[in-house]
């Protein structure tokens, strides 16, 4: 580009004044028409860079924007054209593409201050956008051509938004509807007539996948929660803590966490607490554990590294406080979630994460959850002093509270018999306390009711008479159902050393929190069990034999290769299938307690 003529000004574009905060950039989510004749729409927000609390960075791109998780609603007169934000590698074929065309990765979270890559969030995105009322599809169908040719949108700089319009915008009464959720697929008609039936609705609502409305039964945890967050974070010179988290699973460990944070955000967004930084990572999601390192730093910078780089940045971050600059001095609170699979054999991991809240100011508050209670004194003495006596358990739920939780998610809904749920609840509670087993069981039981009440209303001259509810009978087909299944069938008719391996996998798996072992420890546990309990113990031949047998069945998972004494092995089903198989072997009874 020739340089301007001296004496004249070069004329900003668009895109200029985009990159310096003079215009904005969105993408359009849904647009209608007010009362008043005014078109307006919903904004999905972009941000560059320096609008971030880390501010640019030197990885940063020209052309690079962040998505963030701020809506907002705003009149169609502010647009001023056209642009396209695309991912990398659409962004990398559009380099001749024109002068609106901008880069954007990851999505900035607002109030937490903190990075997600986007197409992570995409992959656990299950919205299947549908239409929230009937009368939004039904108001779809506005012949404004004016409207019909946004549907392309893709984002927009915009000017500034103007105060909403007293009429509709804010308080959205009287709208006439153009596209709502741009680009969802229009339901059929006699789909959307169809209302669903309480039935129906109880099986939507206990989804496991459906975040409920309030988590009962935790109201003491989550208040010790708030309490340990909130002494971290106000403190003068903020310190680092650590609180560990333990309990079996399905007991609403990660789902108290969460809602805290949640709650937290409001006194924020209030200015009652100082504004800190959050993030979360289960180390499920981890392709080995010293990716985290990558993962806290992406988080934190929206930039991605190697291991070892990131490790060495972290470090730097949490012990220089003189070169931290302004906006990395809030407090960060780490989740780590399954925190039982950072331990590696020199544990150095696990020693580094818990180092880091040590050092003076490192401002860093880190929360561990795991299902092993004792997995601290599993540690090695360096690592678990620094995991320090801060504890808080999650017993198993009883019945009285897992019959609360369902009652919580089914409030409204009208669908069971009172005993049906008590039914389902004392089951669990005498196997598990697994919340999530038994919202398994009610909603299997809402299918078989859902299926016997329309095969019974499909047959000609016949009506289902009275209100149609989940009876116990149907909680009991779906527990017969889930309990006895294909895999449960082959433990119960399995051989008695079969039995005892598999009982061993349960135990061990309870002693040391992990999910999976190896033959040499699982056949030290099998020794143990023999010889407590008057058994003959059979032999690492024989015992290697049996575990090759179940690996053929697929109630284990073996690790492949040829591995003798330290080949990796882990039950394919959850631990409260075998503990139900097994504890009433009449020819084993003292395989109870150890399940």
């Amino acid at each position: 580009m020739p340089p301007p003529p001296k004496g004249k000004k070069r004329v900003r574009t668009a895109k200029d004044k985009l990159l310096d905060s003079d215009l904005w950039a969105a993408h359009i989510e849904s647009i209608w028409k007010e009362v008043d004749g005014t078109y307006w729409f919903r904004a999905h927000w972009y941000i560059i860079p320096e609008e971030t609390a880390a501010g640019r960075q030197p990885h940063n791109l020209r052309r690079e924007l962040y998505r963030t998780n701020d809506f907002a609603d705003v009149e169609m007169e502010s647009v001023i054209r056209h642009c396209y934000v695309m991912y990398p590698k659409e962004f990398e074929k559009a380099r001749n593409e024109g002068d609106d065309v901008f880069l954007c990765e990851y999505e900035y979270d607002i109030h937490w201050h903190s990075f997600k890559r986007i197409s992570e969030i995409e992959d656990n995105d299950v919205d299947d956008d549908e239409a929230e009322k009937d009368g939004d599809w039904n108001s779809c169908e506005d012949p404004d051509s004016d409207v019909e040719d946004e549907r392309e949108n893709q984002s927009n700089p915009l000017t500034r938004p103007s105060p909403a319009h007293p009429l509709a915008a804010n308080s959205r009464k009287g709208r006439i509807f153009g596209l709502q959720k741009i680009g969802a697929k229009k339901i059929p008609e006699h789909v959307r007539s169809h209302k669903l039936t309480e039935i129906e609705k109880a099986n939507a609502t206990l989804l496991l996948a459906t975040l409920p409305k309030s988590l009962p039964c935790r109201t003491k945890e989550m208040e010790e929660i708030t309490t340990f967050i909130k002494g971290a974070i106000c403190e003068d010179q903020c310190l680092g803590r650590y609180l560990y988290i333990h309990g079996v699973p399905g007991t609403g460990k990660t789902m108290s966490v969460l809602a805290v944070m949640r709650n937290l955000r409001c006194e924020v967004d209030a200015g009652s607490i100082k504004p800190y930084c959050f993030v979360e990572i289960n180390g499920l999601k981890l392709a080995s554990p010293e990716n985290i390192y990558s993962v806290i730093y992406e988080a934190l910078t929206g930039h991605r590294v190697g291991w070892k780089k990131a490790l060495q940045s972290l470090n730097e971050r949490f012990s220089n406080v003189t070169e931290r600059s302004k906006e990395d001095d809030r407090p960060c609170v780490l989740l780590i979630d399954e925190l039982d699979l950072l331990v590696t054999r020199n544990q150095a991991v696990l020693y580094n994460i818990l180092d880091w809240p040590t050092k003076p100011n490192s401002k860093l508050i880190v929360i561990g959850i795991a299902n092993t209670m004792d997995l601290p004194e599993k540690l090695l003495p360096r690592i678990s002093s620094r995991m320090g006596i801060q504890r808080l358990c999650f017993g198993p739920y009883n019945y009285r509270q897992l019959q609360e939780i369902i009652l919580t998610r089914l409030n409204g809904v009208d669908a069971f018999e009172k005993p049906a749920i008590e039914f389902a609840s004392r089951k669990v509670a005498a196997v598990s306390g697994d919340a999530r087993r038994a919202l398994e069981i009610c909603r299997r039981a809402a299918e078989l009711a859902d299926y016997r009440v329309k095969k019974l209303l499909s047959i000609p001259n016949s009506a289902a008479a009275g209100k149609m509810l989940v009876r116990m009978a149907d909680v009991e087909a779906a527990i017969q159902e889930m309990f006895q299944a294909p895999h449960i069938q082959v433990m119960r008719s399995s051989s008695t050393l079969s039995k005892i391996f598999l009982a061993a996998m349960v135990y061990e798996g309870h002693r040391t929190g992990m999910s999976e072992t190896t033959f040499d420890k699982l056949a030290i546990t099998v020794s143990c069990l023999c010889t407590s309990n008057g058994e003959k113990f059979p032999g690492w031949d024989m015992l290697l034999k049996v575990g090759c047998k179940l690996g053929e069945c697929r109630i284990l998972l073996c690790e492949p290769g040829v591995k003798h004494k330290l080949q990796k092995l882990q039950l394919n089903f959850p631990s409260d299938d075998v503990s139900f198989a097994l504890k009433d072997s009449k020819e084993l009874p003292w395989l109870a307690k150890y399940l």
